[in-house]
């Protein structure tokens, strides 16, 4: 049962559904999708009518079009796939992919869809072994091959690393995937899911009728905050920038792939065309045992902070500016300085260990500065890399699952399809 209400507090008109009540306080869920919490004695109350909850137990039966090209919507949960809890107050990953289309009937009439639930989970609780979860239906699909892409409905915490492992691990991917999620549950005003999701299936529709396409994984998030032009990035360097906003995404060091708009396509990347590729789709599983660790260099870092890193089996040290760790004696104060630098290389004989930089934007660069060059020669990885640490994080893992090659020679060949971009900082 739910109970709608409506009060006047300190001249404005609230309405919404009661989340919590006792004698002091009410707590109401806000059609913006907000709480807000009153206290009673301030409050004049106008309006409280009971409500039966809806509750849809049917599923919406999809009518398809054989003529239209075939795309799989694979739905992995995520504020895409969730509502607003009335109980909790709380937005839960609870909605089915075919709820999830019944919302949009739009969508059918670009593309014969064909949509299964592989999991209802909010990204931030998804971890590597969901990853070869995605990939196995990924391997059914390709193999069955009439379709003409795939779309993963996916939560936004941590699509910046899904992206980024998916393509690592297919190669000769003969149709794009898409990678989609939202910002805002579908059932909130202001809900981004819908634009999402039509502007990727419009992308993929598009790209089935050329000989050179996109085949590659992307992330399909609004542009900007205007409810138009959704972007395809890219999944290496694709980055949440923003906690909220709807145009959260970024492609960081690279152009982003399209942007789609009431317009059309407008391709931004057509270095990544391609035609369909000559050899079979290879697909690598990831050791979901592996332990993969990210660390933040600071002030007074201390030696025993980089010793407690041997617990995994690679890490990822964001340094400061260039890739920079404090490693220098100037003074007493910088004393943990060569301690820091001994720690660092104690640590390679039982850890993979790459410098990237918390700068966010730019590459790594451990020529510049004495500290630098001090950090490159323990043999660190990712000098002269401008990947982000979330396909850094993604490398690494598929990198270690590739048990049969050496891990050297893998990680220093091309694994992202493209020259990864450097300015050749301090190489002279």
């Amino acid at each position: 049962m739910e109970i709608k209400i409506e009060v006047e507090y300190k001249g404005a008109l609230i309405k919404g559904f009661i989340l919590k009540e006792d004698e002091d306080y009410i707590t109401i869920k806000l059609s913006s999708g907000y709480n807000s919490t009153l206290k009673k004695a301030d409050i004049k109350e106008i309006s409280r009518k009971s409500l039966e909850k809806k509750v849809n137990v049917s599923k919406k039966v999809l009518v398809n079009n054989d003529d239209l090209p075939k795309i799989a919507i694979l739905h992995t949960g995520g504020t895409i796939a969730s509502k607003v809890d009335y109980e909790t107050g709380a937005v839960t990953s609870k909605s089915t992919p075919e709820e999830l289309l019944s919302l949009y009937p739009e969508i059918t009439q670009l593309a014969s869809v064909h949509p299964e639930m592989i999991g209802n989970i909010l990204s931030g609780d998804l971890n590597i072994a969901h990853w070869n979860i995605m990939l196995k239906k990924i391997e059914e699909i390709i193999k069955d091959g009439n379709f003409s892409g795939i779309i993963i409905s996916h939560g936004t915490d941590t699509l910046s690393y899904t992206a980024p492992a998916l393509q690592y691990a297919i190669k000769n991917l003969p149709i794009p995937i898409i990678l989609v999620g939202s910002q805002r549950s579908s059932d909130r005003p202001g809900a981004d899911a819908y634009l999402n999701l039509k502007r990727s299936v419009e992308f993929i529709v598009s790209q089935s009728k050329e000989d050179k396409q996109y085949r590659r994984v992307g992330v399909g998030m609004y542009t900007s905050i205007s409810d138009d032009s959704v972007t395809i990035f890219d999944a290496i360097n694709v980055k949440k920038t923003h906690s909220s906003r709807r145009d959260a995404f970024k492609q960081i060091n690279y152009t982003s792939v399209a942007d789609i708009s009431s317009s059309g396509t407008k391709f931004l990347r057509s270095d990544l065309l391609e035609n369909k590729p000559s050899s079979s789709c290879e697909f690598t599983y990831f050791n979901d045992e592996l332990k993969i660790g990210i660390f933040k260099a600071h002030p007074s870092l201390r030696p025993e902070e980089i010793s407690m890193l041997s617990y995994y089996d690679a890490v990822i040290i964001e340094g400061t500016g260039f890739g920079n760790l404090h490693v220098n004696e100037v003074d007493d104060i910088t004393r943990f300085g060569p301690k820091n630098l001994e720690a660092l290389k104690k640590l390679q004989e039982t850890t993979k260990v790459v410098i990237t930089s918390q700068t966010g934007s730019g590459e790594t660069a451990l020529n510049v500065y004495s500290y630098g060059v001090k950090i490159r020669d323990t043999g660190v990885l990712g000098n002269f890399m401008n990947l982000i640490s979330e396909s850094q994080y993604s490398r690494l893992a598929y990198c270690l699952s590739k048990k049969d090659e050496d891990f050297d020679t893998l990680w220093n060949s091309n694994l992202e399809g493209f020259e990864l971009v450097s300015l050749d900082i301090g190489k002279k």
